[in-house]
């Protein structure tokens, strides 16, 4: 963006709305300030300005007999201001007050007016837009204040002979330059303010999106885990039991076992494979309501007789309540199971105009048993439930069972604002 500028023999920008780039940062700098590296010299952009100084205030020189010639001094103080140029993002407070010395040295000495202002603006830019506004600020007043004393009264003992003071109208030309340097470089500022605060809320939502997305998959996992480890522990409860008396029935024991781990083992891939090739599709559908079967089935060897009624016309269901759907159904059953003295449950399914409502009751009473669960099933059940807008209701029933219910809303509403 400054070498833009500094190409420009017209003067810097003006400061309303300023280069596209800026919108989102200039390229080079939030290359520098993402990796930290601002050791690099800008040998490239101090070179360009060099060039351009020293060959512009040539032709400012021709164009400006009054003033003084171009000499090798005059040369060296242009060289020394863009020299100091490729310190401007290490020291960028030196740099600034340095090159507004230089010029104030080489118009007091009678040089001709031009890209020397340049040189200035450039420091005092990148002093601004690394945060120092105040020194650079300084830095322009005393060149303008310098400007003063030299074009109004310290003229009578310098170079060029029997010059006169500046007019006033003469003076605004150097005023323009002071409040567009200080007008472009506040808004680069402002323009990098408002770019870093844009970054860091994308790094927060990218950030909360990631959480979102653990969570998910944690809750998959759990219920995944939580169901088919419970089949497991029944099983192989039943087999160790039926070992000796009944081998037969200990085989049936196993063959479950075998079935529901390697169940379960399919659905653990496919929600590590989301992980493994973010983006993309699944290799199977994610269960919903139409597997309800399989978990009646799984239940049943386990020893749970489950009754299933469905009401209400059945419908094509969202992906995302068919799924939370399933999974609460799978985890009330695995409840029961682990948790429950009943072998007997009933799970209703009613289909409403604008919601899906699940039950599912046992008749206890509660066994205290432990069955490897991680205690975190009626948790999920309500993530899931509030990801959807739904709620979930759990508790004792008044004749000594449990009863879990959930209620899904199947339209899209707008969510309140936590």
């Amino acid at each position: 963006m400054d070498e833009q500028r500094e190409r420009s023999r017209g003067g810097p920008p003006l400061p309303w709305g300023g280069p596209p780039a800026w919108r989102q940062g200039p390229p080079w700098w939030n290359q520098r300030h993402e990796t930290g590296d601002v050791t690099r010299l800008p040998w490239l952009t101090t070179l360009a300005i060099t060039v351009f100084v020293q060959i512009g205030s040539k032709y400012a020189a021709e164009g400006q007999l009054d003033r003084e010639p171009l000499d090798v001094c005059a040369r060296l103080l242009l060289l020394a201001g863009t020299a100091s140029l490729l310190l401007r993002h290490r020291y960028p407070i030196p740099v600034a007050y340095f090159t507004a010395g230089t010029a104030l040295v080489y118009l007091g000495a009678g040089y001709a007016y031009g890209p020397v202002l340049i040189t200035v603006a450039v420091g005092c830019f990148a002093a601004v837009v690394a945060g120092h506004r105040r020194a650079a600020w300084g830095a322009v007043g005393m060149l303008w204040v310098g400007h003063l004393l030299v074009a109004h009264w310290l003229y009578r003992w310098l170079p060029p002979d029997g010059d006169g003071a500046r007019t006033w109208g003469q003076e605004t030309v150097v005023a323009v330059w002071v409040v567009a340097i200080i007008a472009v470089s506040e808004l680069a500022r402002v323009r990098r303010e408002q770019w870093m605060k844009e970054r860091a809320e994308r790094a927060r939502a990218a950030g909360r999106r990631a959480d979102e997305e653990r969570l998910r998959i944690a809750r998959e996992l759990h219920d995944v885990l939580a169901h088919s480890i419970s089949v497991i522990n029944v099983q192989a409860g039943v087999g160790l039991a039926l070992l000796d008396s009944d081998p037969e029935q200990a085989r049936t024991a196993l063959t479950t076992i075998k079935a529901a781990s390697k169940e379960a083992l399919g659905e653990v891939r496919q929600v590590l494979d989301t992980l493994r090739t973010p983006g993309d599709a699944p290799r199977a559908p994610a269960p919903g309501l139409d597997r309800l079967p399989e978990l009646v089935e799984q239940a049943a060897s386990t020893g749970l007789t489950v009754e299933v009624d469905t009401r209400g016309s059945r419908r094509k269901l969202a992906p995302g309540v068919d799924l939370a759907a399933f999974r609460i159904v799978q985890e009330a059953l695995t409840n029961v199971v682990r948790h429950s003295g009943s072998r007997h449950a009933r799970v209703l399914v009613r289909y409403e105009a604008a919601a899906l409502t699940l039950r599912v009751d046992d008749d206890g009473p509660a066994t205290g048993a432990d069955a490897g669960g991680s205690g975190n099933g009626l948790a999920g059940m309500r993530e899931r439930a509030a990801a959807l807008n739904g709620t979930i209701e759990a508790g004792s029933r008044p004749d000594g069972g449990f009863r879990v219910t959930a209620v899904l809303p199947t339209r899209t509403a707008p969510q309140e604002d936590q």
